[in-house]
């Protein structure tokens, strides 16, 4: 019926807006940061890593600040190397 669903809009605003109040956005985590994290926690440099994945020191620096993408090539790569999965 009309009433029946006006009341079902009336009570789907109410949630949403109820939801809207709550939530937080997601904060997203560089893949350059946790690969940061992953050398510090085995004391590895960056030239470390560039040498173990054959890969210029400046690729992997510029992965770590974020200005390079890292490509599904250099992920099977990077997680041979870390022991980790792509």
């Amino acid at each position: 019926s009309t009433e029946r669903r006006k009341r079902t809009r009336s009570l789907v605003k109410s949630v949403i807006s109820k939801m809207s109040n709550t939530l937080t956005a997601a904060k997203a985590i560089l893949p350059g940061r946790i690969l940061q994290r992953e050398l510090d926690a085995r004391g590895w440099t960056q030239k470390d890593l560039a040498k173990i994945t054959k890969r210029l020191a400046q690729t992997i620096n510029e992965i770590i600040k974020g200005t390079k993408q890292i490509t599904p090539e250099t992920a099977v790569e990077l997680s041979a190397a870390l022991g980790t999965t792509a």
